[in-house]
């Protein structure tokens, strides 16, 4: 197994000890989570410049990669609902983008035809990791003494990554269904060419 592929494999027991602490009572807990979904945002990072940069794009990559990014993103979603962290029809649309853009991935494949990532859906992905990254900062940053407050808190005690958090939440949501219309919308032959 090469090493891009090693880094997806990674990424589905990053997102496993993610989800174990997330939902443990373990001090730090909040803090911990925030270095396993980093250290597992940056493996995404990593595989595909080394795949790319070394020619070792393999099928497993092409199929694995994806849907590990995938589950690592719903699964932060689902688990901020679980913690009462977000709103849970922000993560019904996230997930529901998710299988709908897989779904229609499957059925391009069952014609033999490979859709392609496109614009949109990378800001999505980035757009995610952030919003992603800052409720996990702002549920820890407490934590942090007094390097937390000087880098996230105002002196009276309100934090700026609340409301930075609160955007980019919503950045990402707007760009997640939007993405998700556009990518259905220009494949539409797929599923609309024999009714």
């Amino acid at each position: 197994m090469n090493v891009p592929n090693k880094l997806t494999v990674s990424r589905f027991a990053l997102t496993l000890l993610f989800l174990v602490v997330i939902f443990s009572q373990v001090p730090y807990y909040e803090t911990i989570a925030l270095l396993l979904f980093t250290a597992a945002s940056l493996t995404d990072y990593f595989d595909g410049m080394i795949a790319r940069r070394d020619h070792l794009i393999t099928n497993f990559g092409i199929l694995m990669d994806p849907l590990a990014d995938k589950i690592l993103v719903c699964s932060a979603f689902i688990a901020f609902v679980g913690r009462d962290w977000m709103p849970s029809w922000m993560a019904v649309i996230v997930v529901a983008r998710e299988l709908a853009i897989t779904g229609l991935r499957l059925l391009a494949a069952s014609k033999t035809l490979v859709l392609a990532a496109e614009g949109f859906g990378k800001h999505k992905t980035v757009t995610q990791i952030i919003a992603i990254v800052s409720i996990l900062v702002l549920h820890s940053y407490g934590q942090w003494g007094t390097f937390g407050q000087v880098l996230f808190g105002f002196p009276a005690g309100r934090p700026w990554v609340g409301w930075f958090t609160t955007l980019f939440l919503y950045i990402a949501v707007i760009l997640t269904f939007t993405s998700g219309v556009i990518y259905l919308w220009r494949n539409r032959n797929l599923y609309l060419s024999d009714l």
